[in-house]
């Protein structure tokens, strides 16, 4: 009898949590799991500001794979991770949170998550470089994702504790924070149109940011 209602525990949480992801969510996953699996890839996980760049060609390098969502928060990198351990990736580069903030839930509970996550690649796949890059600034200026644009403090406080999280788990910070700021912790507006979302040059300046760290 216990074991019964365990498994239909599990079942509602499964199907909670696929409730949870949007139609794109799923549409990107399924094309995830339909794509050829390479030797050292190199993956970019997280939500839409991941989601908009082309990845290969921006460093190109055709194993550096985009595993972006956009809409995505760091509950769906969980729910999705298996995907993007099976081929054993070389490096992930991974930012994710912007989306949770946006939705209420508390830096300790994303950090919490992003905890899950290490775990999970340190269990499934060793190997695997993860580096940790901070949540990008938002700028309200633009009068846009009004959600997302006035969470600057919670930005802020997410970033500490994933540096302080990089240091006790030996993993790489990577501070995109500081150099994207302006005057009051702004997304500079010569990186983006919308306040949230980066522009080509945003993305040539990440690029600049991290590619020391590509293997």
């Amino acid at each position: 009898m216990l074991k019964r209602i365990f498994l239909i525990s599990m079942a509602v949480l499964i199907f909670v949590n696929a409730a949870e992801h949007s139609t794109y969510w799923h549409q990107r996953v399924s094309l995830f799991e339909s794509l050829p699996n390479d030797k050292d890839e190199i993956i970019f996980l997280g939500n839409s500001i991941t989601d908009g760049c082309e990845w290969s060609e921006l460093f190109h390098d055709l194993r550096i794979k985009n595993r972006g969502i956009s809409g995505d928060i760091t509950r769906g990198v969980i729910d999705r991770l298996d995907e993007v351990l099976v081929s054993k990736p070389l490096q992930i580069f991974l930012m994710i949170g912007i989306n949770d903030l946006a939705r209420g839930i508390s830096p300790d509970s994303i950090l919490t998550n992003f905890e899950i996550i290490v775990r999970q690649i340190k269990t499934v796949s060793p190997e695997t470089e993860c580096l940790i890059q901070s949540l990008l600034p938002v700028n309200p200026d633009f009068g846009k994702f009004a959600n997302h644009v006035n969470k600057a403090n919670e930005i802020i406080e997410v970033n500490r504790k994933l540096q302080d999280f990089c240091q006790v788990e030996n993993l790489t910070y990577i501070d995109l924070h500081s150099t994207f700021s302006i005057q009051e912790n702004k997304l500079n507006p010569n990186f983006t149109n919308d306040g949230l979302h980066l522009t080509g040059k945003g993305y040539l300046k990440w690029k600049s940011m991290v590619e020391r760290y590509i293997q």
